[in-house]
């Protein structure tokens, strides 16, 4: 029964986006990015070409690229809400099938998608920008701006409508977290926490609502108490920052801190998160350089080799 609701609805999707497309391109009276300001061709705002699972195939079709992407969101987080993974995998196939993408190679199956972690994070996203009961235009630029910085310009339309349908959404975070924890592998948790916290502290304030949203948000995902403050202290200066960073105590001893090292550089390798891109593998490269940040300070201050 659950997998039939979800093909009627992935049908109504179907449906609506050819129409949606078909739309689309009779109001399209020129190529180009169409006068959006996130919109700029084949290269992301770093210059880089974007080869992302979301990346539009045709960057001359204006609009219907938009409406594609789009679709592929609409039919995954369909099959996320009402399948799990594998109503999430069939629901981005079908998007897929509309929006003329290739979707996934069948080698992907069986791990974290990268389009599982951004639907993912956009759902923790929406949660932790409405702990305070309000979403403000600024938080919104903010975020908008953050989006585009770590996931590409010409995707962060797309990404930002999603998250305004879910800022309106009410959903049982516990749920969605749960879900979240069983399917997906603990590196892309550990991800999925540090973006959450580069988010809520992307105005360059603190605010108590949405980092004890954050916080509980992490147990609900099973992080490990260590590894929240670790990356909590990322973001979250305080005179013990560097210790909370590496997870060891002040007091612990100089082979403590090198055994904590060497196990934290293997536990946050970018290579552990490689499958879900280059930008999430840019991300966990912000670990290493806290990591090594930390580990240097403590050697200056107590005088290590």
């Amino acid at each position: 029964m659950k997998y039939l609701l979800l093909i009627i609805l992935i049908g109504i999707v179907v449906y609506y986006a050819m129409k949606w497309q078909s739309s689309t391109k009779k109001g399209s009276s020129y190529s180009g990015n169409n006068g959006d300001p996130y919109s700029k061709g084949q290269r992301n705002m770093n210059g880089n070409r974007d080869t992302g699972p979301y990346a539009g195939q045709n960057h001359n079709s204006g609009g219907s690229s938009n409406g594609a992407n789009y679709a592929k969101w609409i039919g995954g987080g369909l099959g996320w809400a009402f399948g799990g993974p594998i109503g999430g995998i069939l629901g981005f196939m079908f998007g897929s099938m509309v929006g003329g993408g290739s979707g996934m190679s069948g080698s992907q199956f069986g791990q974290t998608r990268a389009g599982d972690f951004n639907i993912s994070l956009l759902i923790l996203t929406a949660a932790v920008m409405k702990a305070d009961g309000k979403v403000t235009r600024s938080e919104l630029d903010y975020v908008k701006q953050f989006i585009s910085n770590n996931f590409g310009s010409d995707r962060a339309p797309q990404y930002v409508r999603i998250l305004g349908d879910l800022i309106n959404q009410d959903y049982n975070l516990q749920d969605v977290s749960s879900q979240i924890r069983q399917y997906m592998d603990y590196s892309s948790r550990l991800m999925l926490l540090q973006f959450l916290f580069g988010i809520a502290l992307v105005d360059g304030k603190s605010h108590n609502n949405e980092i004890s949203t954050i916080e509980t948000i992490s147990t609900y995902l099973g992080i490990g108490r260590k590894d929240y403050d670790s990356i909590k202290a990322m973001f979250i200066k305080d005179t013990n920052s560097a210790y909370k960073i590496l997870e060891v105590s002040v007091d612990a001893t100089d082979e403590e801190i090198k055994k904590a090292y060497r196990d934290l550089a293997k536990k946050y390798h970018p290579d552990k998160v490689s499958h879900l891109g280059e930008d999430v593998k840019k991300a966990a490269e912000v670990k290493i350089t806290e990591l090594n940040a930390a580990y240097d300070s403590i050697k200056d201050e107590r005088g290590m080799n």
